[in-house]
């Protein structure tokens, strides 16, 4: 269709971008998954010699071999060692702070390999946030990039915790014939292996402590659910602190001996022109959080204004990118709507937490999504949703339960929002130093308490918000904040809106929007009740209206209502 049309340079952002000339590229070809679930356990790093001279990374430095990168990860766990003074480091914790790029998996991969906690850092944290981090996991080293060192140097310092610079590691190599020899062979299965941290919006972080085992239940589900391959070619442009970034975007890639392209941060341009560039590798996979989707849907407004550009735009990412998946935050359906015209992709979205990985995901087929559904629970993983209130003689009262193959749902309680528990190898092990808070989290039966209020219905989980803030009480009713957030953001003239529970002394909790609206907009709360009318339960219709420029969001576009509560009502 588009063979031979040579497309007009002001209609692109950038010469690369005037390369994508050819016909679209055809879907890759599939192949049989590695790394399907198996009862032993072994770190990613194990699974790098099976690799070894396939492409693992391209980031700004140029292409990374699972070879390369194993070595590198070897000499340095070998420095790791020497300084520690023993060949094990025995779940010591090794906090280190990197960019996106391969020093980030060097530090990782060596950390497990001299039998140590991986403690990631993220760049943009302030100095007294990385050394809460640090000191609250009791690191006994620090390593970072060069690029990073000025900024621990003082913090690791105060500690009086050794910091190690990682630039050998990545620049120089060791001999041949060493590198696949020198691991010393361990049982992983219930060795710690790495903490993440919690947002921390209702406290200090907790340290969220994963086992290897716990991290192989996570990767070999979705690698199942998602058929991941060594063919894939994944671009990847997240933090490197969370669940999403490591786990759904590194380790599954890795898993399974397929491409990771790291940017060193988000750039809508740049990753607008790895989808079009002809250049290899070709992107055929793409996660990211709704506000990087709403991010490139504005530079496609922008910059893609001609008709048979915008056409071009959809074959190929059609035609080459095989999978494209949103989570960390409720996608808008506005969004997915948007995104599903210009791209063709229906956006999968899932769920997850940093305690249990991902739980539930929509299917691989595209056409059995349903927006605003999180799907059905991945392999491995058991759910249920219970009352939020203990029942006579019992903690509570089961509404749903299900796994992978059904969910049976208890007779009188068809449709009964409740609160969701998990159960599975993926859940982690403990909060780190924290038995009372690890205790409190689960049941006396053993399910985790996610804290968010979920409905099973039309044969799918659907996730009403955290119970804590997103579940109001106004009036005798409940209200869920994020559905009321997908309704609102249909309006024309709102670009983004969180809803918050205002304390009241007749209504219990007021409905109140707090709304950013689109350039040039301007709305009343009258003319906003009068079309809400329409769309919403009359009890669910915002009793406030609070206009703010910019709805402040983490970096994975969540917003801490909490605070916004703060900020407008500080008593």
């Amino acid at each position: 269709m588009f063979a031979g049309t040579m497309l007009p340079y002001r209609a692109l952002p950038s010469r690369r971008l005037l390369c994508v000339l050819t016909s679209c590229r055809p879907a890759p070809e599939t192949h049989v998954a590695l790394g399907a679930p198996s009862d032993r356990t072994t770190p990613v790093f194990t699974r790098a010699l099976l690799f070894r001279d396939r492409t693992a990374l391209v980031d700004q430095h140029g292409r990374h071999t699972y070879r390369d990168l194993y070595r590198r990860s070897l000499q340095l766990s070998q420095e790791l060692c020497r300084l520690r003074g023993s060949q094990d480091l025995r779940e010591e914790r090794v906090s280190f702070l990197c960019s996106n790029d391969a020093s980030y998996v060097v530090a990782q991969w060596a950390s497990w390999m001299s039998g140590g906690i991986a403690v990631p850092l993220y760049r943009k944290h302030p100095a007294a946030q990385l050394e809460y981090y640090i000191q609250d996991s009791q690191s006994s080293v620090v390593v970072a990039s060069p690029e990073h060192m000025e900024l621990l140097s003082p913090v690791a310092r105060k500690l009086g915790i050794p910091l190690l610079p990682l630039l050998g590691s990545m620049h120089t190599g060791i001999a041949e014939g060493t590198a696949e020899e020198q691991v010393q062979a361990r049982e992983w299965r219930h060795r710690g292996a790495m903490i993440m941290y919690t947002s921390g919006t209702t406290g200090k972080p907790k340290g969220v402590l994963l086992t290897h085992s716990n991290l192989q239940a996570m990767v070999s589900g979705l690698v199942r659910s998602w058929a991941w391959t060594r063919d894939d070619v994944l671009l990847h442009v997240l933090p490197l602190h969370h669940m999403h970034g490591v786990v759904n975007k590194l380790l599954c890639p890795l898993w399974v001996g397929a491409t990771c392209v790291m940017l060193p941060d988000f750039s809508a341009q740049q990753v607008w022109e790895q989808f079009l560039g002809a250049e290899t590798p070709k992107i055929t996979v793409f996660m990211a959080v709704p506000t990087i989707y709403s991010k490139l849907l504005d530079y496609y407004d922008t910059h893609f204004t001609q008709p048979h550009v915008r056409d071009f735009v959809r074959a190929v990412c059609k035609d080459s990118i095989r999978l494209m998946v949103s989570g960390s935050a409720a996608l808008p359906i506005p969004v997915l709507e948007k995104w599903r015209h210009v791209t063709g992709h229906t956006l999968l979205e899932r769920y997850g937490m940093t305690e249990i990985g991902m739980a539930l995901s929509n299917p691989l087929a595209m056409d059995g999504r349903m927006p605003g559904s999180v799907g059905t629970p991945l392999p491995g993983v058991e759910v249920r949703i219970v009352s939020e209130s203990p029942q006579e003689g019992r903690p509570h009262a089961v509404y749903a339960q299900g796994d992978e193959r059904q969910t049976q749902v208890t007779p009188g309680f068809e449709e009964k929002e409740g609160e969701l528990l998990v159960r599975g190898p993926s859940v982690f092990r403990e909060y780190w130093n924290k038995p009372e808070e690890t205790r409190s989290a689960f049941t006396l039966d053993g399910w985790f308490k996610t804290g968010d209020t979920a409905v099973f219905k039309d044969g799918r989980y659907w996730i009403r918000g955290r119970t804590s803030v997103d579940i109001l009480k106004s009036g005798g009713y409940k209200v869920s904040a994020l559905e009321v957030e997908r309704h609102l953001l249909a309006h024309p003239s709102i670009r983004d809106v969180a809803v918050i529970g205002v304390p009241d002394m007749t209504w219990g909790q007021r409905v109140t929007a707090v709304v950013a609206l689109q350039e040039g907009h301007t709305l009343s709360h009258g003319e906003l009740k009068e079309w809400a009318r329409n769309v919403l339960a009359p009890y669910a219709v915002p009793t406030e209206l609070l206009l703010v420029e910019e709805i402040p969001r983490n970096q994975m576009g969540k917003v801490d209502k909490k605070a916004l509560l703060r900020r407008f009502y500080p008593a």
